[in-house]
């Protein structure tokens, strides 16, 4: 979003008056501290920035991967699934960003 944003040359204080949302809600969401937005509220900021459809769900995807506190269920998954995701859990404040730009492609989807 502060890609989008900045990139029409765009005032966080102007959108987040325009959205009927804090400053502060806005660069907490930019920045990855607030839980995921709504789907309204993505229908609101495509509608802001006048997006094309495909931009649209672009975004929601993007919206559906920001949750800065994600829990990760691997009850019927196998013991080395279980391991991966406790070891990420515990090491990922520690990888770089080429690591984490590596290990991100690696599960993109197709």
């Amino acid at each position: 979003m502060r890609d989008l944003r900045q990139a029409q040359g765009r005032q966080l204080k102007d959108m987040a008056k325009a959205l009927k949302v804090s400053s502060a809600y806005l660069s907490a969401l930019e920045h990855g501290h607030r839980a995921r937005p709504k789907t309204g509220f993505v229908q609101q900021v495509a509608a802001y920035f006048n997006l094309a459809w495909d931009e649209v769900d672009d975004l929601k995807a993007l919206a559906d991967l920001s949750d800065p506190k994600i829990n990760i269920d691997t009850g019927g998954l196998s013991p080395l699934a279980t391991e991966l995701a406790n070891r990420l859990a515990k090491r990922i404040g520690d990888l770089d960003e080429a690591t984490l730009t590596s290990l991100n492609e690696q599960l993109k989807p197709k």
